[in-house]
């Protein structure tokens, strides 16, 4: 199980390695969701299946594909007209391809090879989680909430002089 555990260590820090050295936008986020699905297996094998479920419905399924399509749909810079066949090039999957691959491979051989409960590790279930987070880490959980809040206000006050200066002199 530490082979297997290594192996997906070593795939998150590549993956996320290629995601901040993209250029492309699109390729960056590829490699970001590949590095979060990576994340969300060592989660799994450290005996958090509810964390793992989170980190894949919520960053890899929600956030990453919101962020793919606003950027697909935006198409935004000198080369937008030829930039969105570029993405159907196999040269472009080719690489968060092998990595996925790598992972599901990982993942076969947890679920046929091993136990994760006679293996030592502790099971942690959703209500352990939220009486935890809303229990003794209240105050941090608030703190988290009031910084996510600024980020979005934030991102709204900038964001509002560039949706203005693409479209709003016309």
């Amino acid at each position: 199980m530490n082979g297997v555990f290594y192996i997906t260590g070593v795939v998150a820090v590549i993956a996320t390695l290629l995601a901040v050295t993209r250029a492309n936008a699109v390729h960056a986020l590829l490699y970001l969701v590949v590095s979060l699905l990576a994340v969300a297996g060592i989660f799994f094998m450290l005996g958090a299946p509810f964390a793992a479920a989170l980190v894949v419905i919520i960053n890899a399924g929600a956030i990453m594909v919101l962020f793919l399509f606003v950027i697909m749909i935006l198409n935004i810079g000198p080369h937008s007209a030829t930039g969105s066949r570029d993405w159907l090039r196999a040269k472009t999957w080719a690489g968060p391809a092998v990595l996925s691959i790598v992972l599901i491979a990982e993942l076969l051989y947890c679920f046929t090879r091993s136990n994760i409960a006679g293996s030592g590790v502790e099971v942690i279930e959703p209500k352990q989680v939220g009486l935890t987070l809303f229990g003794p880490y209240l105050l941090g959980v608030e703190l988290a909430s009031m910084l996510l809040l600024v980020g979005i206000l934030g991102a709204y006050y900038l964001g509002r002089g560039v949706s203005a200066s693409i479209g709003g002199d016309e």
